[in-house]
């Protein structure tokens, strides 16, 4: 592992383009404390004429973005090599003054919230300077009905410390106590396995590997299944109890209402993706005469074959990138390309660097992309992935007003796939040989596995679970256990044997943490792959409304955000018109495999 003052700088971020240095840091560190304290000034009196609404606004948007500089800032530098001390008294002082400002901050909710919304319609007619903030009002004050008064806020803030508590135990078992033992590996040699190495044992070509990986991994989860059932109990209470004091319905209803999005879509991806389970089903049924086997839920993650072990180094992976994203357009390109030049992207892992791959940055400077490339296609998939989400970010701090550039997580994941999507498009189509094109066609079945079935799977159970435990079904760790096996039993269908040990897996997924969020990963893909279609088959019209898409950031709700590039993911002709194009993909693998890999079945 190479430190980091070894690798070239043509290969690093330029993070100074956030922050230059220590000084600079330190002038706009205390800009946010004086306009924290200047906040706290404005106590009583943020809402009582429009100017006061106006300086409230402009200073709170102004220490925000400030804020954001410094937190972003400090996280990176202390990411690209987490022993640096320097890194360490940044995101330390970043963390304190992120709990400042929640604390100082904390009263202008329940103060702008305090007066009838129909006063504040009156401010912006007074004030043609507040009109900009006419939408990013509105979205505050659609929770009039659902916010407190300011001292029950209080107390309900405080309480929220105390809230967090299942969330912070699964945390332990999961990331510090988990001890999963050993297995013995391809070659034979005893090896330790966690969580970090889990996913590479079930995708090993040696099958006794995968089943010792996914034995191990749920008898620890089932060993502790009893104490983890209490603590996921624990979260579904809090959710109750938020929904009920903040008057709604129910915690679905809670968590979908920041977004302005209706129940009844998360009801219909759900219905829908149960329509389409015969298409899993089939891809099983292929996978199945391919590997010679009838598969065990321990043999979904192994591949159909390999790809070309020829390596791909960064500078030709670029390349790929590029080629792969031009049916986007010459101005996507064109700014794509900053990305390569002007110290967008962290391309090598160095000693002490965080794990993983993300984008990250802040308004008016460029995205930040870290990756740990190695030379391979995967890498070169990220790639593509990590500068959708660059590009998206790009566009919206480029077409919008600090308060509106931020897209809501219900699009975040929209441009990463779509890049995915042409990336595997491209290497499909440059593919030499049908084995080749088998294992590309398998890799984008495997995620449309992964991400739209196994992500409603997911919100099913969710969706079950919280729905029984408001009749006042007992929720316990039998139930829980019996819920998700029968789950997985409908999702996977005949072509797969439903291992016993699988009902423990609820138990070891982190999302159930955060209710009702993993639907988005479905919505993400199937918005993705009809964008991605339309694209790649020249329809009049589809770059320009996907540029659009990228450029809107925050400047509607999500949902009216799709239908302006004419996309309606609750009328059920979208979520068919995805499940062709997989239908599509489906039968290509079909094709392949009979004619040319089992022509003599």
């Amino acid at each position: 592992m190479v430190k980091r003052c070894e690798i070239d700088a043509q290969y690093k971020w330029h993070i100074e383009d956030i922050i230059s240095n220590d000084e600079e840091y330190e002038k706009i560190y205390t800009e946010v404390k004086m306009l924290l304290d200047k906040i706290a000034n404005m106590q009583g009196m943020i809402v009582s004429n429009a100017e006061n609404l106006q300086k409230y606004l402009e200073t709170s948007m102004r220490c925000d973005y400030l804020l954001e500089k410094i937190y972003v800032y400090s996280y990176l530098y202390h990411y690209q090599d987490m022993s640096c001390e320097l890194g360490l008294k940044y995101k330390n002082k970043a963390d304190k003054l992120v709990e400042e400002a929640s604390i100082k901050t904390s009263f202008t909710r329940s103060e702008l919230l305090s007066i009838p919304y129909e006063k504040v319609k009156e401010f912006l007619k007074e004030n043609k300077d507040l009109e900009k903030y006419a939408f990013t009002l509105e979205k505050i004050f659609r929770y009039q009905s659902h916010t407190l008064s300011t001292k029950e806020e209080q107390i309900i803030a405080e309480a929220g410390n105390a809230f967090g508590t299942p969330d912070e135990v699964f945390s332990c078992i999961d990331n510090v106590d988990i001890k999963l033992g050993k297995i013995k590996d391809e070659s034979n040699k005893l090896v330790e396995l966690t969580n970090s190495n889990y996913i590479k044992f079930m995708s090993s070509k040696d099958r006794n590997v995968r089943k010792q990986a996914f034995n191990k991994m749920y008898k620890f989860f089932g060993g502790l299944i009893n104490t983890i059932a209490a603590t996921y109990k624990g979260v579904i209470k809090e959710d109750f109890f938020s929904s009920r004091v903040r008057k709604f319905n129910n915690p679905l209803e809670q968590s979908l209402y920041s977004d302005n999005i209706d129940t009844a879509i998360y009801e219909k991806l759900i219905e829908e993706v149960h329509h389409f389970l015969p298409l899993m089903y089939r891809y099983f049924k292929v996978r199945n005469k391919y590997l010679g086997i009838k598969s065990h839920l321990y043999d979904i993650y192994t591949d159909l074959g390999e790809l070309p072990t020829a390596k791909i180094p960064y500078d030709e992976g670029v390349k790929h990138v590029i080629a792969a994203l031009s049916p986007l357009g010459e101005e996507y390109i064109s700014d794509l390309k900053q990305a390569f030049t002007d110290g967008w992207v962290d391309v090598y892992n160095n000693e002490h660097k965080r794990s993983g791959a993300y984008q990250w940055g802040v308004y008016k400077t460029h995205p930040y992309v870290s990756l740990n490339y190695e030379d391979n296609y995967d890498s070169v998939s990220t790639l593509a992935h990590e500068l959708g989400h660059a590009m998206h970010s790009y566009y919206s701090d480029k077409s919008n007003d600090y308060h509106m550039a931020q897209y809501p997580i219900f699009l975040a994941e929209i441009a990463s796939t779509v890049n995915e999507v042409l990336i595997d498009d491209y290497f499909y189509n440059k593919a030499t040989n049908d084995e080749e094109k088998i294992v590309y066609l398998s890799n984008f079945l495997d995620k449309v596995r992964a991400t739209i079935y196994r992500q409603t799977m997911f919100a099913e159970f969710e969706s079950i679970v919280h729905d029984e435990y408001q009749k006042n079904t007992p929720i316990t760790a039998k139930y829980l256990c019996d819920t998700y096996y029968d789950l997985n039993k409908l999702y996977f269908g005949k072509n797969v044997i439903i291992d016993e040990n699988i009902k423990y897996e609820w138990a070891r997924i982190p999302h159930f943490y955060t209710p009702f969020y993993v639907y988005k990963y479905a919505t993400g893909l199937i918005v993705a792959l009809i964008i991605a279609s339309d694209i790649l088959n020249n329809v009049p019209g589809a770059k320009e409304k996907y540029l659009k898409f990228l450029k809107s950031g925050a400047s509607d709700y999500p949902l009216n955000i799709l239908a302006e590039v004419g996309i309606d993911i609750s009328d059920s002709a979208t979520i068919k018109k995805a499940f062709k194009l997989i239908e599509d993909k489906l039968e290509q693998l079909e094709s392949l495999i009979n004619k040319d890999v089992l022509k003599d079945e």
